[in-house]
C-alpha cells in the first residue's frame, strides 16, 4: 500500500466494510417481506408449498440477517476510530438518526424474530404470522432511518453550524431532506429485485438439476412475477433520482455522463449521451468517446435541446472522480436494462407455456442471480464516489473527516480486515449459496392446518443448518425436519 496515504486507506476501508455490510441488508428486506408474504398465502390457502418454502427460505433469511448485524457494527466504530473529525462535526444530525434506528427498526427486529424463527407451533398462526410482519416492517424501518442518514449527508437541510458544529433546527427537514424519497425507494425496490433475482436463480438451479420440482416452479413463479413489475419502476424511479441528483448535486452528473463542457445559453442541440469512453481528469476530455445525439438531454433534462454544466465550470479541488463514475453508472444502469429484458422475457416464455421448461432461460436465470446485486454495488459507489471531494456535501471536505492517524495502522486494520471478512463472511456466502442450491427437501408430512405446525426448539435452525452442510445424505433422508 505504498504511496497511500491514512485518508485513502481509511476511505478504502469504509468502502470496503460498507460494500461487504450492503449485500445483506439488501437480501434481509427481501427475503423478509418474501417470507411474509409466503406466510400469508399458506395461511389462506393451506397449501404445503407455501410451507414448504417459508421454512427453506427461513434457514438463509436467518444466517444472512446474522452476518448482516455483525458487518454492521463494525462500520459504526470505524465512524469513531477513522472518521472522528466527521464524528465531532456532524454526530448532532447522525447520531441521533443511527439512534433511533436502534430504537425503533433493531428493537422491533429483536423482539419477534425469535418468535419467526422458533415460534412456529409454540405461539398460534395468527401470532406467527404477525411475527413475521413486524420483522419485515423492522428491516423497511431500518433502511429508513439510515437512509434518511446518509440522504442527509448528500443534501442537508434543517440545520444551522454553531461553534463549528452542525446542530439540527428542524427535524423534519433534516429527516425528508431534498432526496431523502429517492434514495428510499430507489433502495428498497433495488433490495426487492435483487431478492427476486436470488430466488429466481436459485429455483432455476433446482429445475435444471431435477430438484423439488413443485416448489421450485412456484419459486421462479414468483420471482418472474417481481421481476417484471419492480425492474421498469426502479428504471422510472431512478430517472426520478437523477433529476433530483441533476439539481442538488450537478457535479455528480457532470462527472457520470462524462460532460465537460456547458454549452452557449443559444445553443439548441442538446448534448449527447457518451455510451462509451474514458474520462481524462488530467485532460479535461472524455477520450475515445461514442455519443448519440441529443439522448443525453432527453434523458437527463427530458428535453431535446436541454443542457447541464460541464464538469469545467467547476473547480478542480470540487470535482469528484469522472473517470470511477462514468463506468459504475453504466454498469448499474445496463444491469437494470438487462433486468427489463430478462423480466419481460420470462413473462413471453410464461404466456407460451415454456417458463420452466425451457433450459436456455434456466440457464439465463441462474446467470442473472448475482446482477441485481452487482447493480447494488455500483449504484452505491455512483452515489458516494460521486458526493466526493465532501463527507457532508458543501460543508465539511472529506480530508477534514478523517482521524489524525499515521498511515501505517490503517493500512494494517484494512488487511486485518480483507482477511477476516473473506475467511467470515466467505464461509456464510459459501453455505448460504449451497442451502439455496440444494433446494426445499420434500415434505414427507405436510401440515394442512396452522395449529398442526411442527414444533423447532431453540437453537434449530442454525444446528441444523450446519448438519445439513456436513451431511447433505442425511438432509435428505430428513427432509421434513425443517427449520
Amino acid at each position: 500500500m505504498h504511496g497511500l496515504t491514512a485518508l485513502d486507506l481509511a476511505r478504502i476501508q469504509f468502502g470496503f466494510t460498507v460494500s461487504f455490510h450492503i449485500l445483506f441488508p439488501a437480501i434481509t428486506i427481501g427475503l423478509a417481506c418474501f417470507l411474509a408474504f409466503l406466510e400469508a398465502r399458506w395461511l389462506r390457502t393451506q397449501d404445503p408449498v407455501y410451507r414448504t418454502l417459508y421454512q427453506f427460505w427461513i434457514k438463509i433469511f436467518s444466517i444472512n440477517f446474522g452476518m448482516g448485524v455483525v458487518s454492521g457494527l463494525v462500520m459504526a466504530y470505524e465512524f469513531g476510530t477513522n472518521w472522528s473529525g466527521f464524528s465531532q462535526f456532524a454526530g448532532g444530525i447522525t447520531g441521533p438518526l443511527l439512534t433511533y434506528e436502534v430504537l425503533t427498526a433493531f428493537f422491533l427486529e429483536a423482539g419477534f424474530l425469535g418468535v419467526m424463527l422458533f415460534g412456529w407451533n409454540r405461539v398460534g398462526p395468527g401470532l406467527h404470522f404477525f411475527s413475521t410482519v413486524m420483522v419485515a416492517l423492522g428491516t423497511m424501518i431500518s433502511s429508513t432511518w439510515i437512509l434518511a442518514s446518509n440522504s442527509w449527508m448528500h443534501t442537508p437541510a434543517g440545520y444551522a453550524i454553531v461553534a463549528g458544529k452542525v446542530v439540527p433546527t428542524d427535524w423534519l427537514e433534516v429527516i425528508f431532506n431534498p432526496s431523502f424519497p429517492y434514495r428510499l425507494a430507489h433502495m428498497v425496490i433495488a433490495a426487492l429485485l435483487s431478492t427476486a433475482l436470488f430466488v429466481a436463480a436459485s429455483s432455476a438451479w433446482q429445475l435444471l438439476h431435477g430438484r423439488a420440482v413443485p416448489a421450485a416452479r412456484k419459486m421462479l413463479s414468483l420471482a418472474m412475477w417481481m421481476v417484471l413489475i419492480t425492474a421498469p419502476i426502479q428504471a422510472m424511479v431512478g430517472d426520478a433520482h437523477g433529476l433530483n441528483t441533476l439539481k442538488h448535486q450537478p457535479a455528480k452528473i457532470a462527472a457520470l455522463e462524462g460532460h465537460w463542457n456547458t454549452a452557449a445559453k443559444d445553443d439548441k442541440n442538446g448534448f449527447p449521451l457518451i455510451v462509451f469512453g474514458i474520462p481524462d481528469m488530467e485532460r479535461e476530455e472524455t477520450r475515445y468517446a461514442i455519443e448519440i445525439p441529443r439522448l443525453g438531454s432527453l434523458i437527463l433534462t427530458h428535453s431535446l435541446d436541454g443542457q447541464i454544466r460541464g464538469l469545467k465550470d467547476f473547480p478542480k479541488e470540487d470535482r469528484p472522480n469522472a473517470t470511477v463514475l462514468f463506468f459504475t453508472f453504466r454498469v448499474m444502469v445496463g444491469l437494470g436494462v438487462a433486468m427489463i429484458g430478462f423480466g419481460l422475457l420470462g413473462w413471453a416464455l410464461r404466456r407460451n407455456g415454456a417458463l420452466y421448461r425451457s433450459k436456455a432461460f434456466l440457464r439465463l436465470a441462474v446467470a442473472m442471480g448475482p446482477t441485481g446485486l452487482i447493480a447494488l454495488l455500483a449504484g452505491w459507489m455512483t452515489t458516494e464516489i460521486g458526493r466526493q471531494p465532501w463527507v457532508v456535501y458543501g460543508l465539511q471536505r472529506t480530508r477534514d473527516a478523517v482521524s489524525a492517524h499515521a498511515a501505517g495502522p490503517v493500512a494494517l486494520s484494512l488487511a486485518l480486515f480483507v482477511v477476516v471478512y473473506f475467511v467470515c463472511f466467505g464461509v456464510g456466502i459459501r453455505y448460504m449459496l449451497k442451502l439455496a442450491s440444494a433446494g426445499p427437501a420434500p415434505d414427507a408430512h405436510p401440515h394442512p392446518h396452522p395449529d398442526d405446525r411442527p414444533s423447532y426448539g431453540p437453537g434449530s435452525v442454525v444446528p441444523a443448518a450446519i448438519a445439513a452442510a456436513s451431511a447433505p445424505q442425511a438432509m435428505a433422508r430428513h427432509g421434513h425436519r425443517e427449520s
